[in-house]
């Protein structure tokens, strides 16, 4: 997989439509990092696939953000020991 990093929002968006474009390639993303809460954008046109490949980034970000689920890998790291 091949990762862009661009500068802002605008950027990315032109960058990641002219490759989608030019590529033919199936493209994820643009997928947002550094947010408070999990979110991830989509747009109208978008196809179910590239929903679902979204949605699944945000419910990993969702699950990372969660502190339930570290504090529950801990507790069982303690009792695997």
């Amino acid at each position: 997989a091949n990762v862009l990093v661009l500068p802002n929002l605008a950027a990315a968006n032109i960058a990641y439509k002219l490759l989608e474009e030019l590529g033919g390639a199936e493209m994820t993303g643009p997928i947002l990092e550094g947010m408070d809460k999990p979110v991830q954008l989509v747009a109208r046109s978008d196809g179910v696939r590239h929903i679902v490949n979204m949605a699944t980034i945000c419910a990993a970000d969702a699950i990372r953000q969660d502190s339930y689920w570290e504090t529950l890998a801990a507790t069982e790291n303690n009792n695997q020991e």
